[in-house]
């Protein structure tokens, strides 16, 4: 199905977005290991999003094979999301770069020059993720094309400022390059009100979840679809000595037994029965494997339900092509001061 015409207001605020992406809308989906694999990418693309696949813990031969499937499914522009602490990362960007991958998006972490450098060279444009405004004019003096703030809202890995104030902090300041925003955006109203504030587009990931697409598991949608926002919490840290990546997801068993096991290994080492670098790896290790149990086989009392504080506006599963829709009439009304009729409601 044809991607339809884009309202004019909208198709003004998010031209510079789309022409640097090279899709019919400014929508990025979101890189979620797992989820954003090649049906879910390619289905993106071809609504007229911009998909980006997820490399994740991919080693180089499984992401050759992972951009190749894409390739096959949809002609259209998609990107891939390395993390820069991936041990095999200038293997992978060889990788996207013997794909001619058009974008790639460089996460996890501050990336340097070098690695800047090597995905340019290959004739990629580069994307990265900022935290603050100097942090984003870092980047792009480093030779990033364009930057994704992403607040706490999001799901999985997350900072610890929300989406609204790093807008307000970034976007009136940064103008040399494309900025997209993440974090909490579930309908088009609010990417249509991101994009008044200066943005070039945004990215969403917890929205395309449900997508008939997206091979989650049924058990791991239907833990989505009945969901609200409060239940998207936040990894808890029980002492400051032992510190966690703060992670959100849905609270479920295992969210309870994480903060049992901190407190077990902690007094494990306050007794000496555990060394400090033993207990910190106990810890590091509890969600090893989660995300996955959940995702694939459906253990969503066990595994890592990661979800954005956006599951509260997802209501059911839908094809991409439908989502898309719907966000890109949202924004449109809302930018025509007109209201949005919800068809689900």
């Amino acid at each position: 199905m044809a991607p339809s015409p884009v309202p004019v207001a909208l198709d003004d605020l998010s031209r510079r977005g789309c022409d640097f992406l090279g899709s019919d809308y400014a929508i990025m989906g979101g890189a979620m290991t797992w989820v954003s694999e090649r049906n879910l990418v390619a289905a993106i693309s071809n609504g007229g999003g911009f998909g980006v696949l997820a490399c994740g813990a991919m080693g180089p031969d499984l992401l050759d094979r992972e951009i190749a499937a894409v390739k096959a499914r949809t002609g259209r522009p998609f990107g891939v999301n390395l993390i820069i602490l991936h041990p095999e990362l200038d293997r992978l960007v060889e990788v996207c770069v013997d794909h001619r991958v058009g974008h790639v998006v460089l996460a996890g972490g501050l990336p340097g020059a070098a690695v800047i450098g090597a995905v340019k060279a290959g004739g990629a444009r580069v994307l990265c993720l900022a935290s603050t405004l100097g942090v984003a004019r870092r980047l792009v003096r480093q030779g990033a094309d364009a930057i994704i703030i992403e607040g706490m809202e999001a799901g999985g890995h997350i900072g610890p400022v929300s989406t609204g104030v790093l807008a307000q902090e970034i976007l009136p300041h940064m103008r040399e390059v494309p900025v997209f925003v993440a974090g909490g955006i579930g309908r088009g109203e609010g990417a249509a009100a991101y994009l008044r504030m200066g943005a070039s587009g945004c990215q969403l990931g917890t929205r395309f979840v449900c997508a008939s697409e997206s091979i989650a598991h049924p058990d791991f949608k239907r833990a989505f679809i009945r969901a609200n926002a409060r239940d998207a919490q936040v990894t808890v840290q029980v002492d400051p000595d032992f510190p966690v990546i703060p992670v959100r997801a849905l609270a479920n068993r295992a969210t309870q037994h994480f903060v049992e096991t901190q407190h077990r290994v902690i007094a494990d080492f306050r007794e000496g029965r555990l060394d400090r670098k033993a207990a910190q790896l106990e810890i590091e290790h509890f969600w090893t494997g989660a995300l996955r149990r959940a995702v694939v086989d459906g253990d969503v009392e066990e595994g890592s339900l990661m979800a954005g504080q956006s599951v509260g506006l997802v209501r059911r599963e839908q094809p991409v092509a439908e989502i898309l829709a719907e966000l890109v009439g949202q924004a449109a009304a809302s930018l025509a001061g007109e209201q949005w009729e919800d068809a689900s409601r």
